[in-house]
């Protein structure tokens, strides 16, 4: 059994989208993928990509992707990666594909000197919360994710709260 971990190619924005689905389905959140195929597609390999995603194959196959960017931390003074999904097709967990692809971007923070690899976690998902902190990961239960979307986000931008 073999695994390798490699950068998507353009031409592979359609299995970035069908992974994302199957993430978002897994997650219960089906209902909130509002992306595209093409717009995974301009994300990732557009004129100016900020996005990139990590394809592990298990024997040449798909078995799932890490789709990150970089981020900046003002109290560290560098950039470290902020990882937006990782997800391993369920037929192939417990292979250590997940954490093969957290080496891997672990790998990517200290070859280029940047200081962290961050992530959240949907606070449900205890076999999740299980395997990360099994790889040492600090859960970070004092910090809440604040999101402004959707009208609100319209509002906030008018600036007439």
């Amino acid at each position: 059994m073999s695994l390798t971990i490699r950068r998507a190619r353009p031409d592979e924005a359609g299995l970035v989208f069908s992974l994302v689905r199957e993430l978002a389905e897994y997650e219960k959140l089906l209902h909130e993928v509002h992306a595209s195929e093409a717009d995974i597609a301009e994300a990732l390999f557009g004129a100016n990509p900020r996005l990139y995603c990590d394809i592990a194959e298990w024997n040449g196959e798909p078995a799932g992707f890490a789709v990150w960017f970089v981020n900046f931390s003002t109290f560290a003074g560098r950039h470290g990666i902020y990882l937006e999904d990782l997800f391993v097709r369920p037929a192939l967990r417990g292979k250590g594909i997940g954490k093969a692809l957290l080496v891997h971007l672990a790998k990517q923070c200290l070859a280029n000197g940047w200081s962290r690899l961050q992530w959240a976690v949907l606070d449900w998902n205890a076999p999740s919360i299980a395997f990360y902190k099994s790889l040492g990961a600090e859960m970070m239960d004092e910090w809440t994710i604040c999101r402004v979307s959707g009208e609100a986000l319209s509002t906030l931008a008018e600036g007439t709260l």
